[in-house]
């Protein structure tokens, strides 16, 4: 390893890491769900439009429904913790 990446890396932090590895998971994911869902034709080398539109459509919703759960946990916390503040 080069002393700069070495360097770079101990300026990382731990829930930096947390969040890349996070990010990585999701990108994973989307890429396994919307592969299978979309990709029909192995016969050729070039995506069909058909598939190219499918795979946006499958990103698109899988992006919003990320987005929408993200939303409630972080509407759910604040409930709770409004509810954890009244009964201190």
């Amino acid at each position: 390893m080069s002393s700069g990446l070495a360097q770079g890396l101990e300026d990382v932090s731990p829930d930096q890491i947390k969040s890349f590895k996070d990010f990585l998971l999701s990108y994973n994911k989307l890429s396994e769900i919307c592969f299978a869902d979309c990709v029909w034709d192995f016969t050729t080398r070039s995506v069909k439009n058909q598939e190219d539109k499918c795979v946006i459509n499958c990103a698109e919703k899988y992006m919003k429904m990320n987005q929408r759960i993200s939303q409630r946990f972080h509407e759910f916390q604040m409930v709770a913790n409004e509810n954890m503040m009244k009964n201190s």
